[in-house]
């Protein structure tokens, strides 16, 4: 049986053969008792087999198909287990069915960017986030993380003057008193987005760094024009690249930036949403890992 591929290269040669045969003078008419010569045999033999794509057309299935289908599932029905009950999950639960939460979250299936708002007086304020900053992560980058995290636990095992080494500092704390939570996960700097519009009044980009219970701003903007905060397309945010964004935030007055977190802080920005939005994140990622496994299974196994 031919391939497709040697269907597509034999069939213009047969074609040509075909015309240039027919194209020349016949040396003498053929009677009715006269027989084909072993040539004309062997072409018509030729072309029938080059132009039969019958059996091409039925090729069947390639051979790793079900097994990568059956280890998609396997490993879709391994996400589903290990997420069934996830602590990350549960914070996030409780932080949206909060009667007192003033947040709206905006989250589409399929994308990577999660937007939350709010409103506050007469200002409209938005942040955004993505899970491409947990996916960023490299695998060093969580075990510096994992052991910070440690290197803070085994500071406070360490024995004090005078007393046993087998005795831990912690062992006389109650459990509500300890820093260190072994269920904790090692957390990650997630960048925060946010804009606070006021009508007729521009609006202000603050860029900031969510990470254990802190919202650390990097830098402040204001822009006349509101659109500008969120440049949703190249043409604004190419705009708003050419306009002063005012000095290196770090290098700021103390004073100056504690009054920014503190302005921060009165509209939402807090420990609490400064925990939230990883655990969110982290959510996130699991389901749409979980979609993109379903979705590569149920194409290969079509």
């Amino acid at each position: 049986m031919l391939s497709l591929r040697a269907f597509t290269r034999s069939a213009p040669r047969a074609f040509t053969r075909s015309v240039s045969v027919a194209a020349r003078p016949a040396s003498r008419l053929p009677t009715a008792f006269s027989r084909p010569t072993s040539l004309q045999s062997s072409l018509t033999k030729y072309q029938h087999s080059a132009f039969s794509t019958a059996r091409v057309l039925r090729e069947p299935a390639g051979e790793s198909d079900v097994e990568l289908a059956a280890k998609l599932d396997d490993e879709l029905g391994h996400e589903k287990v290990n997420n069934a009950v996830d602590a990350p999950a549960e914070a996030v639960k409780a932080f949206l069915e909060f009667e007192s939460n003033p947040w709206k979250v905006k989250d589409v299936a399929g994308e990577q960017e999660v937007v939350l708002t709010r409103k506050f007086g007469n200002e409209s304020i938005r942040a955004t986030f993505t899970i491409s900053d947990l996916q960023n992560l490299q695998e060093e980058d969580f075990d510096d993380l994992a052991e910070g995290e440690f290197d803070e636990h085994a500071a406070a095992n360490q024995a004090q003057t005078g007393q046993a080494v087998g005795v831990h500092p912690e062992d006389q704390l109650s459990p509500a008193d300890r820093g260190y939570d072994e269920t904790s996960q090692a957390s990650f700097p997630v960048r925060v987005s946010i804009t606070i519009e006021k009508p007729g009044n521009g609006a202000l980009l603050i860029h900031t760094a969510a990470q254990d219970g802190v919202f650390e701003i990097e830098d402040v903007y204001h822009f006349a024009k509101a659109d500008l905060a969120n440049a949703e397309t190249a043409e604004k945010d190419w705009t708003r690249q050419s306009l002063y964004g005012g000095p290196i935030y770090s290098n700021l007055d103390e004073d100056l930036q504690a009054l920014f977190e503190r302005y921060l802080e009165e509209r939402g920005f807090d420990a609490e949403l400064a925990n939230f939005i990883p655990d969110y994140i982290t959510v996130k990622e699991q389901k749409e890992y979980a979609r993109w496994l379903g979705n590569l299974k149920n194409f290969v196994s079509a």
